[in-house]
């Protein structure tokens, strides 16, 4: 089952494919949270590093049809997890010794 489907067929100059082209690779490049302006809308992503990508392009009927499909995790992968959750350092323990020598007072 798809938790989101966001489809959108319209017809655009070369110039507003190369404008919406640019906008997903400016996306991808910055990675983490990326906005893409879709035309009427605009499109919320979070990004990761790595990508499964499939590049097919069929030539029939007429017609060229250039197809660029990204896929990845909507998960953090168990590595991406462990870089990011760093156990916290121990706090040091005081050397209550050498402060006790420190403080006392003097005998005369």
């Amino acid at each position: 089952m798809t938790d989101l489907k966001f489809e959108q067929k319209r017809s655009l100059s070369r110039q507003e494919a190369a404008d919406q082209l640019t906008a997903l690779a400016d996306a991808l490049r910055e990675g983490g949270d990326a906005e893409l302006d879709l035309g009427p809308g605009t499109l919320g992503l979070r990004i990761p590093d790595d990508l499964h990508s499939e590049l097919e392009v069929e030539i029939g009927g007429g017609e060229i049809e250039l197809e660029i499909e990204l896929k990845w995790k909507t998960a953090p992968t168990r590595a991406a997890r462990s870089r990011t959750q760093v156990p916290a350092e121990k706090p040091k323990r005081k050397n209550t010794r050498s402060a006790a020598k420190r403080t006392a007072p003097k005998s005369p």
